[in-house]
């Protein structure tokens, strides 16, 4: 709308121009100097005033324009004085600096926000420029990693560690890497990749790593804490008894030694004692056996094999023994042709615990059912799935269920769902559960 009013300003203003010229031309044509005079005066009037109509109007551009080049958004242009054309002019560009210094401020926001979370990972990251070698950015994991000051160009490095500055800023890599460093006092490994990327004219490599040993240590730590917290349960509750049997069998005997006229020795009180003792030796004996068997899967003989032979194979064998139990059980393959290279017969022993493990979840449970499932996801994964409608798994056990020798069964080792994780992870894949208690749950393999 302003800009319309301003055109029909300035072709006002023109026409009004042409007209006294045409009036001048008429006066000078007819010899009337006075009239003459007058036109030209207005003429000379007309031109000083549209000169300066059109320009303030491109002062104020200008004006603008080099705010904007100076990126000066503060600058305010003032709104209620001028002429209107130039007011709504200046209303526009302080509604541009507005736009313009809330995009700035969302942009530094995010900047600031997305610094603060790159400074908190324990990743070492850095950003230079490949020409000058200039640091972008970093943060202070890349230094710590490395055992290097902060420093402003990569250059530094090379002047302290030139054999360092080679391995991580002069090769290249692409894929993620597994190499190792030498620091002043070890020798650490560390997973690195680095990418290139281009800013308008300028090249930067951006580079990742990661220290792999304090991250397996870390790791291993966790695993080991979780793993002799349970052990020592175990082995706590077959010693406690032996031991506290063991005390009072010795103390009944010592009394019938020192004063066998007092004290009757009951040989079927020590014969109980004995065998209880034994009972409890054999239960930790087979506990040391169940974590030999744990830790014995080591390798894999791999082959490959159709979902459908796995799945005739395991439904031979399971399924009656457990519809004798009234439960039903189905095997259902979604796309034509899924195959895995696997090893059969540990991912058999990893799906026959899963069924079995679902048959006790069901036992009590009426119309029960198992249903064992195997599809193609749009992530091109194979899942194999083992579902069933039992008692489901209690929440607040359930981060547990695969932590070795932990178990909810009065009978149970803890062993099988272990075993189960471990042989996925050596297939490079990953089960996982879903589970509501008194619905069911679902155990999913995912390869």
């Amino acid at each position: 709308m302003n800009y319309k009013g301003y055109i029909f300003r300035l072709f006002f203003r023109i026409l009004l121009l042409v007209s006294a010229i045409l009036v001048l031309s008429y006066t000078i044509y007819n010899d009337e100097i006075t009239y003459t005079v007058i036109t030209s005066v207005v003429i000379l009037y007309l031109i000083v005033n549209t000169y300066t109509f059109v320009k303030r109007r491109f002062v104020a551009m200008d004006d603008f324009f080099e705010a904007v080049k100076y990126r000066d958004f503060s600058r305010w242009f003032p709104e209620d004085r001028g002429p209107k054309d130039i007011r709504f002019l200046y209303t526009g560009f302080n509604e541009i600096n507005r736009t313009i210094k809330e995009i700035n401020s969302q942009n530094q926001a995010q900047y600031v926000y997305l610094q603060k979370i790159l400074e908190m990972v324990d990743i070492g990251i850095i950003a230079y420029n490949l020409e000058t070698g200039n640091v972008l950015w970093t943060n202070d994991s890349f230094g710590e990693i490395l055992d290097m000051p902060s420093f402003k160009n990569i250059r530094f490095v090379e002047s302290r560690k030139p054999k360092l500055f080679n391995t991580i800023f002069e090769t290249y890599h692409r894929e993620p890497n597994s190499i190792s460093i030498a620091l002043q006092n070890e020798s650490i490994k560390i997973l690195i990749s680095d990418t290139i990327f281009q800013v308008d004219d300028d090249a930067f490599k951006l580079i990742v790593i990661q220290d792999i040993d304090n991250t397996l240590n870390k790791n291993e730590s966790e695993s080991w804490k979780k793993l002799l917290s349970v052990m020592t349960h175990e082995i706590m509750n077959s010693i406690t008894p032996i031991s506290s049997l063991a005390d009072t069998l010795q103390y009944n005997l010592q009394l019938a030694i020192e004063k066998p006229d007092e004290n009757t020795l009951e040989l079927d009180d020590i014969n109980s004692g004995i065998k209880t003792i034994k009972n409890r030796s054999e239960g930790l004996l087979k506990f040391a056996k169940t974590y030999r068997s744990l830790s014995k899967v080591t390798q894999l003989n791999l082959q490959r094999v159709r979902v459908s032979e796995l799945f005739n194979n395991i439904q031979l064998l399971m399924e009656p023994s457990i519809k004798v139990k009234n439960i039903d059980i189905e095997f259902k393959i979604t796309g034509s042709k899924l195959e895995l290279d696997i090893d059969t017969h540990l991912i058999e022993q990893v799906l026959i615990n899963l069924i079995l493990n679902a048959v006790d979840a069901c036992k009590h449970k009426d119309n029960a059912e198992i249903k064992v499932l195997a599809a193609q996801n749009p992530n091109r994964d194979i899942v194999l799935k083992v579902y069933d409608n039992g008692s489901g798994i209690p929440e607040e056990i359930l981060e547990n269920i695969f932590v070795p020798f932990f178990t909810s069964k009065a009978t149970g080792s803890g062993i099988g769902l272990s075993l189960c994780k471990q042989i996925m992870l050596l297939h490079k894949g990953k089960i996982m559960v879903k589970s509501s208690e008194g619905e069911g749950s679902v155990f999913s393999l995912v390869f």
